[in-house]
């Protein structure tokens, strides 16, 4: 399914987020490419050696680094790697952004995106969108920072931005196991 449509001008109820795989017509799936060209190491293939450094001084981290550890433990136990990095954009700048991260993911620079739709924000009260730039292996922070550069140098995100792990959000492991990183606030990297 292809949509010819900005995100602002997506205002059906129920309908939130325009996701890449709508636009460009293929799934996450078939971006094989992305990681041999990038020298990204595949989730499955990610093991204990892999795991990134905790700095015990970053600013970023919302919990203890034993937390922090906990959550790149889980993460490649469920080799649930992704994660995103989240850019803020008002009404009248989403939808160039928009464009421009649906041609980084078809040219293979960017893994994967979505954008909240006009709905998405009024249903989640907001009044700015929220564009998604996801990478499929957090702990590779090479190609996490390279992503970011990216979107500072081609897309003018200049603001500090954060990058959140998908597994932060991992169903059923909310407060239990990950405590403050499940904050819709936290964040494993800020740049």
């Amino acid at each position: 399914m292809t949509v010819d449509r900005a995100p602002t001008e997506i205002d059906e109820a129920g309908w939130h987020w325009l996701r890449v795989k709508h636009v460009t017509g293929f799934p996450r799936d078939a971006r094989d490419g992305y990681f041999p060209e990038h020298g990204v190491t595949r989730p499955a293939a990610t093991t204990e050696a892999h795991l990134p450094a905790i700095e015990a001084d970053e600013e970023s981290l919302p919990a203890d680094t034993e937390t922090v550890a906990d959550a790149d433990r889980l993460a490649l136990e469920t080799t649930y790697l992704s994660g995103k990095w989240l850019v803020e954009r008002p009404p009248e700048a989403v939808d160039d952004l928009w464009e421009a991260v649906v041609d980084d993911v078809a040219a293979g620079r960017f893994w994967d995106a979505k954008v909240s739709t006009r709905a998405g924000c009024e249903a989640f009260g907001e009044t700015e969108h929220a564009v998604l730039v996801f990478t499929p292996n957090y702990f590779d922070r090479r190609d996490v920072d390279r992503v970011r550069r990216r979107l500072r140098d081609a897309h003018g995100v200049t603001r500090e931005i954060r990058y959140r792990p998908d597994v932060y959000t991992l169903e059923g492991v909310h407060e239990t196991r990950l405590g403050p990183l499940t904050d819709s606030d936290s964040a494993r990297f800020r740049s």
